[in-house]
């Protein structure tokens, strides 16, 4: 089973927000809108949106929004 991580993270590496799924069109609408949500200014200054996979959930960032 692949779970989706959907993270928002600031320039020093911090993670801002954080959505975590098992369905993957789901998860990619998710990174979608984490994309559109960064404003030019953010990204210029190093945020980034990253979609990743993991296979436990005990490699999902705690703070995350588990959905399942």
């Amino acid at each position: 089973m692949s779970i989706w991580v959907n993270e928002q993270i600031d320039p020093s590496g911090m993670i801002y927000a954080c959505i975590a799924c098992c369905d993957e069109s789901q998860a990619k609408d998710c990174h979608e809108s984490f994309q559109k949500n960064l404003t030019e200014i953010q990204r210029s200054s190093g945020w980034i949106a990253r979609l990743r996979t993991v296979e436990s959930w005990d490699e999902v960032p705690v703070n995350a929004l588990k959905l399942d």
